[in-house]
C-alpha cells in the first residue's frame, strides 16, 4: 500500500523554495560576520554571540519540522517566541547612538523564523508574532537613535524586508497545501489500484485452480457415467457430484456475496465509520463461511477499534478464504488496509482466543495494516 503520509511528506520537501534551504545554511554564517564586525556596538560582547547560538539551534530544530509536514501551532509560537527575544536581546545590548548599519542582523535572524511559520500556519496565528517583532525592534531603535531620520530609516527598512519575505512565504502556503493535496489524492489512488488489481489475480487464480479441480476430477466422473462405467445410482458417485456441483456453483457464484455473513457481522462497525467520513472498499475472495461466536466477536471488535480512531481517509477491507490460502495454515485471513493512523492508536489487538491471531503493522508515517486470521491450525 502507498503510504499517504509520506507522499505528503515527500512532495512538501520537494515544494519548499530551494532558497529557502539556501537561506537557512548561509544566513548563519552571513550573521556572524556582522555580529564580528559589530562587536564595538555592544556593551557586553557575549550576548549577541549568545543570540546567535539561539538562532543557530532554533535552525536545526525548525527546519526538519517544516520539511516533515510543516510547524505546529505550538511549534510556531516557540519560533516566534525566540524571534522576539533575539531582537529584544540585541536591542537591548548595543550601546546608544551605535554606527551600524540601516537593518539591524537580528531583524535578518528572526525574519527566516516568522517565515517558516508563515510557510506552515495562517496568517491569523503568525501576522501578530511579527507585528510583535517589529514592534519591539522599533522600541529599540528609537530608543537609540530618537526620531531622527537614521532611526526612521531603519524602523523603515526592517519594516519593509520583513513585509517583502513574509509575504513571499505566505504566498506559498496555497501552492504547497494544493500540491500535497495532489500526491495524497494520487497516493490514494495507488494503493486502490493495487488492493483492486490483488484482487482481480486472487480472484481469477481461484477459478483457474477451481476449474482445474473440475477438469481433473469431475469431468471423468462424469464421462464414467456416459459410459456407463459408473453406476449414477451408487450414493458414493452421487456424494461425488454433489460436491462438485457445490464447488462449481461457488466458482460461478457473485463475488459481492461471498462472505455475507461475516460482512453482516460487520457491517454496524462500517456503518459507523462511513458516518465519521472514512470511505469503505470491501473486497472477498473466497467464502469464509460464519466463523463461531468468540472469533465473530474478537474480529468485529478488533476492527472496530482500528476503524474508530482512524480520520477520514480511503480504507480496504480484504477478506481471503478457502483454496485461496492452501499454502496457509489459516483458514481465513482479513486485512484492514489505512493510510495513516494516529500514534495513540498503534497498540495490538488483544489476544487469547483459540485459532484465531490478530496483528497491527503500522509504519513510521503512520500507513499500516490490521492482520486477523483463524482457523483449525492457527496457534493461540
Amino acid at each position: 500500500m502507498v503510504s499517504r503520509a509520506g507522499a505528503v511528506r515527500d512532495v512538501t520537501e520537494a515544494a519548499v523554495p530551494r532558497f529557502a534551504a539556501i537561506l537557512a545554511a548561509v544566513l548563519p554564517v552571513g550573521l556572524l560576520v556582522q555580529v564580528l564586525a559589530e562587536l564595538p556596538d555592544y556593551r557586553q560582547p557575549a550576548v549577541p554571540f549568545a543570540v546567535w547560538l539561539s538562532l543557530l539551534g532554533a535552525a536545526w530544530w525548525v527546519i526538519p519540522r517544516v520539511r516533515g509536514g510543516g510547524l505546529t501551532r505550538r511549534q510556531a509560537a516557540v519560533a516566534m517566541a525566540v524571534a522576539v527575544a533575539a531582537v529584544a536581546a540585541v536591542g537591548w545590548d548595543r550601546r546608544p547612538h551605535s554606527p551600524s548599519g540601516v537593518l539591524d542582523w537580528s531583524i535578518l535572524g528572526a525574519v527566516w523564523l516568522l517565515a517558516l511559520a508563515a510557510l506552515s500556519r495562517p496568517a491569523w496565528e503568525w501576522v501578530p508574532g511579527a507585528l510583535l517583532v517589529l514592534a519591539v525592534n522599533g522600541f529599540f531603535i528609537l530608543r537609540l537613535l530618537g526620531t531622527a531620520a537614521p532611526g526612521i530609516a531603519r524602523l523603515a527598512a526592517a519594516a519593509y524586508v520583513m513585509a517583502v519575505i513574509l509575504s513571499v512565504f505566505a504566498a506559498l502556503r496555497p501552492t504547497l497545501r494544493v500540491h500535497a493535496g495532489l500526491a495524497a489524492r494520487r497516493a490514494e489512488l495507488a494503493s486502490r489500484s493495487a488492493a483492486e488489481r490483488a484482487a482481480v489475480a486472487a480472484i481469477e487464480e481461484d477459478r483457474r485452480e477451481r476449474s482445474a479441480l473440475l477438469e481433473v476430477e469431475a469431468m471423468p466422473l462424469l464421462r464414467g457415467i456416459a459410459d456407463g462405467s459408473l453406476d449414477p445410482a451408487d450414493e458414493a458417485v452421487r456424494q461425488e457430484c454433489a460436491r462438485h456441483a457445490t464447488t462449481l456453483r461457488r466458482a460461478l457464484a457473485d463475488r459481492a456475496r461471498l462472505g455475507r455473513e461475516l460482512l453482516a457481522g460487520l457491517e454496524p462497525a462500517l456503518s459507523a465509520a462511513r458516518g465519521r467520513g472514512l470511505q469503505m472498499e470491501i473486497q472477498v475472495v473466497g467464502d469464509p463461511g460464519l466463523p463461531s461466536r468468540d472469533i465473530t466477536q474478537a474480529t468485529i471488535g478488533a476492527v472496530d477499534t482500528v476503524l474508530q480512531a482512524l480520520p477520514p481517509q480511503t480504507v480496504t477491507l480484504t477478506v481471503l478464504a478457502g483454496d485461496v490460502l492452501a499454502d496457509s495454515a489459516a483458514s481465513v485471513e482479513l486485512y484492514l488496509t489505512f493510510g495513516y493512523l494516529p500514534p495513540a492508536a498503534r497498540t495490538p489487538p488483544p489476544a487469547g482466543i483459540a485459532r484465531w491471531r490478530a496483528g497491527l503493522d503500522v509504519d513510521a508515517a503512520g500507513a499500516g495494516c490490521l492482520e486477523v486470521s483463524w482457523g483449525a491450525a492457527v496457534p493461540a
